[in-house]
């Protein structure tokens, strides 16, 4: 199974945090439950949930602070893992057991994938750059998004918000965003 794209997705969640001042760990975020400080946790702790259940079958995340260090080397060793982890031949078609579902592995590296881009651009925003990730992977993660009904819902409660319209002239990550659940406002319009 190809990893490209998860490595697309890392690296341009990695140039995100590249530009995060520290100071700022604490401002909100799109995901309104959020601060910085906690995306970018979850940021490094979700693909390591996954990793450990692809090797182990456990499914496990870890409650630590990586935002109170350096959080960049802590997110470039759990990339790595993560594309090494799923580089496997045998991870595609294995069935893992996560908390809401069972799934194959390729499934598993998909959402990992939306989910690492997602939230770049969550934290893009939160820290004013440019929300314009890789529009070439934005685009493809958008063509293949499908999120059923029973996951979109109020936030706190269902995985996704409810789709959105993206503005006209939209770059294909603020498409995403929306079609992800999150308010996409045209340029120049702040929030």
């Amino acid at each position: 199974m190809s990893t490209d794209s998860l490595a697309r997705s890392f690296a341009s969640t990695r140039k995100v945090l590249a530009g995060i001042d520290p100071s700022r760990l604490d401002d909100p975020t799109p995901c309104r439950l959020w601060t910085v400080r906690q995306l970018v946790n979850h940021t490094v702790t979700a693909p390591r949930a996954g990793v450990g259940v692809l090797r182990t079958g456990d499914w496990h995340v870890a409650e630590e602070d990586f935002a109170s260090g350096d959080f960049r080397a802590a997110y470039d060793a759990t990339a790595a893992d993560a594309i090494d982890a799923f580089s496997d031949p045998a991870a595609a078609a294995k069935i893992l057991t996560l908390p809401f579902a069972e799934v194959p592995g390729a499934f598993l590296m998909q959402m990992i994938t939306t989910d690492q881009f997602a939230h770049g651009w969550d934290l893009a925003k939160a820290t004013g750059q440019s929300t314009d990730l890789d529009p070439a992977l934005a685009e493809e993660l958008l063509e293949h998004a499908a999120i059923p009904d029973q996951f979109r819902g109020e936030e706190g409660k269902a995985p996704f918000g409810p789709r959105r319209e993206a503005p006209e002239g939209a770059t294909a990550a603020d498409r995403l965003a929306a079609f992800l659940g999150r308010e996409v406002r045209p340029a120049g319009l702040s929030g």
